[in-house]
């Protein structure tokens, strides 16, 4: 028999549940009626889904199953070994990228898509656990909110191709409730963890959701708390609790905020601020713009926000409080200062309102707040569906408004009217909620299918693994040496991170912590880019091959071709240290040690029997010998930059050099003497280290006697690599090391920047934390004592009751 204190308890669990019933219903119905992957054969994987985080996601799949090159701090198979924590940090910290690894790898995509769905749900019951803890009321009603705000439009449309950030949408409901344990003096340990937890997951939606967080709890506070010292002894709590947990997840957040100061620039632009018209067409269903906040939130929720100033059963300072911190934040939105705070005061590449759950959050909370209160009444109601109308109209002179959704806003809003009234009849209350729930899931749907097809036509889209996929992935694994020599995907790539996804141990990299060292030394040597030089792509070329000791490629035939390269430790002979140029082959050369290249013997033409290869980085169109096939250059500047690109083994003055547009401003052709590459590979291969040893995060190399010069490892020199207990110098670009001629062995580790700083940090906060129930064991201690002298001390720590 159930004891009547468990009953609240199990009433929010239902919220909860219904919360996350509700949420997944919506986001597999919206893919469905858009006929997307898993449901249809349109495209899932957009942009960075495709591009980034799935192939992410398979690197993970193969370091959980003991299949990566590397581990947690390197990444051997791409860009030619880079930093391997950040990326974690930035995209897979999350415990929910965890089960991808229940998967078989080949349905790595289907995995990212149940682990999307599931964070949203999550999400949803978050938030509706949430509600109920802050306030009392139905549990019908927080699962609906709940449900509302996991379905927000920011969240089906921006956060569905991002999954990382889901964990923000988590987080902030999260936080919010650490800022009640620090109002009810509860639970200050579990605090801590949890801010940890959302900090370690994804840093950077859990710092928009802590501004979330910290602006509930002060209206919390000033709500519900008297006196200043009593409300400041609340925020002091809290901000403890936060900085602790921030503390506790440093040893990824500081290797994680280091790389991204040395990351490749990428794209800075300034902060516009959408129009009004705009903002007010984003709270409809069913509207897509990549460069507007998406405000959709369901009528039901946004009709409770905009009756709670009219709600009279709901305190008036109460009203006055939730309805200006959801108009302030609103506000925010469009003035730069606090566009900036909101996005750690630098904007955004992409989508410029990535804050948007934010106000979501705020905006359920608000609506909940009024609805705890007491039902609204008629004339609250009129006047919210007044104050929603009003938005309506103005965003009629928007150009991203629908038909579909203004329909679905009006029926929506007409339903939810009625059924918020109804809910006073208790034989209605079951009915009414079906229909809010119905109106939610509906729109929920519409959006959710609508940005599905506003991504499709804008953004670019990768398909789901399949038998391109699987073939090359066969192809690389029977061509595997490693760490004998690399093997390389090559281009035309599936994806920009083609190592993690396919296998190998390629030069292409995409990723927000891109190094700037290899993003300017694979230009220098002619490589391409796209993502404005955040994406690196590979270079087909046999002297760049031999300088990063790829012995095998493969070809856009699906064949591998194989060629004998020096190994991945190389002896260069002393000399003044060499600086790059412009020009791309002579780059190379300097990097190979020899000359292999000619001039050709007029322009656009190589003598025969010479391999001819085209530099022309801006260019974006075809080009060819005239009896060879086309070869398509990706030009188009200052997003994509073309890469050096082979023409083909030049027949003599058939061989003439076509471009089937206009000719760029600056382009070089050059002609490769294959016997002369041959001959600096073998001059390497007989300096080189004669045997290697290669680590998740260590390499160690055994030299021939006497060796002096320099010992240059091809890997780029990216901050974090010590040779031989000092820390590594560059040789254009790449790892080095001076050696006397004494040097035998030389032993190179890879630990990123700032993981010492980070762990000691984090050291130091989990002992301040295990002090926190000693301190609470001693006070409680104490308070036994006291109270046999007959002394009373207020009631502090883990299981105190509210205040």
């Amino acid at each position: 028999m159930s004891t009547p204190h468990r009953s609240p308890r199990r009433r929010s669990l239902l919220g909860s549940a219904l919360a996350a019933l509700i949420t997944t219903v919506a986001v597999c119905a919206g893919d469905a009626v858009a006929r997307v992957f898993p449901y249809g054969h349109r495209h899932r994987s957009v942009n960075d889904l495709g591009n980034q985080f799935v192939p992410f996601h398979a690197h993970l799949w193969d370091l959980l199953h003991g299949r990566a090159e590397g581990g947690l701090l390197l990444n051997w198979q791409s860009g030619y070994g880079t930093s391997f924590l950040p990326d974690f940090g930035t995209y897979l910290s999350s415990p929910f990228a965890l089960l991808v690894g229940l998967f078989p790898r080949e349905d790595i995509d289907l995995a990212v898509y149940v682990v999307t769905v599931l964070k949203t749900a999550c999400a949803a019951a978050a938030m509706a656990w949430l509600l109920r803890t802050q306030r009392r009321g139905p549990w019908w009603a927080a699962g609906l909110l709940g449900a509302s705000y996991a379905l927000c439009g920011w969240s089906v449309i921006e956060a569905s191709y991002n999954p990382m950030w889901l964990d923000g949408l988590i987080a902030l409901p999260l936080l919010c409730l650490t800022g009640e344990w620090a109002l009810r003096r509860r639970r200050p340990v579990a605090a801590v963890l949890v801010v940890a937890l959302c900090w370690t997951a994804n840093f950077y939606t859990a710092y928009m959701a802590t501004l979330g967080a910290a602006l509930v709890l002060v209206v919390r506070v000033v709500l519900e708390r008297p006196g200043v010292r009593e409300r400041l002894r609340v925020l002091g709590r809290a901000a403890g609790a936060t900085l602790l947990g921030i503390a506790v997840s440093a040893p990824v957040l500081v290797p994680l905020f280091l790389s991204s100061r040395q990351a490749y620039p990428g794209w800075t632009r300034q902060f516009q601020p959408v129009s009004w018209p705009d903002l007010f067409a984003r709270m409809l269903p069913a509207t897509y713009s990549f460069s507007s906040p998406a405000l959709f939130l369901g009528t039901g929720t946004l009709l409770l926000v905009a009756a709670l100033p009219f709600h009279r059963a709901a305190p008036v300072r109460s009203r006055l409080w939730w309805a200006g911190l959801t108009a302030a934040v609103l506000l925010s939105f469009q003035w730069t200062p606090t566009h900036l705070a909101w996005h750690l005061f630098a904007t955004p590449n992409g989508s410029p309102y990535r804050q948007t759950f934010v106000l979501a959050g705020v905006a359920v909370i608000a609506a909940w707040t009024g609805l705890a209160a007491g039902l609204p009444g008629p004339r609250a109601l009129a006047a919210g569906a007044a104050l929603l109308a009003a938005a309506a109209v103005a965003a009629d002179g928007s150009t991203l408004t629908t038909t579909w959704g203004y329909g679905l806003f009006c029926g929506g809003l007409a339903l939810a009217a009625g059924a918020w009234w109804c809910v006073r009849r208790p034989r209605l209350v079951l009915p009414a909620a079906a229909v809010l729930a119905l109106v939610l899931v509906g729109q929920a749907a519409a959006t959710t299918a609508f940005g599905h097809r506003g991504k499709l036509a804008g953004l670019d889209d990768y398909p789901a693994w399949g038998p391109a996929h699987a073939t090359r992935a066969a192809a690389l694994a029977g061509a595997e040496g490693w760490p004998a020599y690399r093997t390389d995907p090559s281009r035309p790539a599936l994806s920009g991170n083609d190592p993690l996804l396919l296998g190998g141990e390629g030069g292409a990299y995409y990723s927000s912590h891109t190094p700037d060292v290899y993003t300017r030394t694979m230009v220098a040597l002619g490589a391409g880019w796209t993502s404005r030089g955040r994406n690196v792509q590979s270079i087909d070329n046999p002297v760049t091959d031999a300088v990063f000791a790829v012995g095998a490629r493969l070809r856009p035939d699906g064949t591998v071709g194989r060629t004998q390269v020096p190994p991945l430790m190389t002896v260069r002979p002393p000399g003044p240290a060499p600086a790059f140029g412009d020009a791309p082959f002579r780059n190379q050369e300097l990097l190979l040690g020899a000359t292999v290249y000619e001039a050709p013997v007029s322009p656009g033409l190589c003598r025969a029997g010479t391999e001819t290869f085209l530099w022309a980085p801006e260019y974006n169109a075809t080009a060819r010998l005239a009896d060879g096939p086309a070869f398509r250059l990706n030009g188009n500047a200052p997003r994509n930059r073309a890469a050096l690109q082979p023409l083909g083994v030049s027949r003599g003055a058939s061989s003439t050099l076509v471009f089937d547009a206009p000719a760029p401003p600056r382009w070089t052709l050059s002609c490769l003497d294959r016997a002369r590459l041959d001959a600096a590979v073998a001059a390497l291969r007989a300096t080189a280290a004669t045997s290697l040893r290669v680590g998740s995060s260590q390499i160690r190399a055994d030299l021939p006697e006497g060796a002096t010069g320099t010992a240059v490892l091809s890997v780029p020199a990216i901050a974090g690599w010590s040779c031989n207990g000092r820390p590594a110098g560059a040789h254009l670009g790449l790892v080095a090391l001076p050696l006397d001629g004494r040097t035998l062995t030389v032993t190179c580790t890879f630990r990123p920047p700032g993981l010492l700083p980070g762990t000691a940090v984090a050291g130091a906060a989990l002992l301040a934390l295990l002090a926190v129930p000693i301190r609470i064991r001693r006070l409680r201690t104490y308070r036994t004592s006291d109270a046999m002298h007959g002394v009373q001390l207020p009631r502090v720590g883990a299981g105190a009751v509210e205040e």
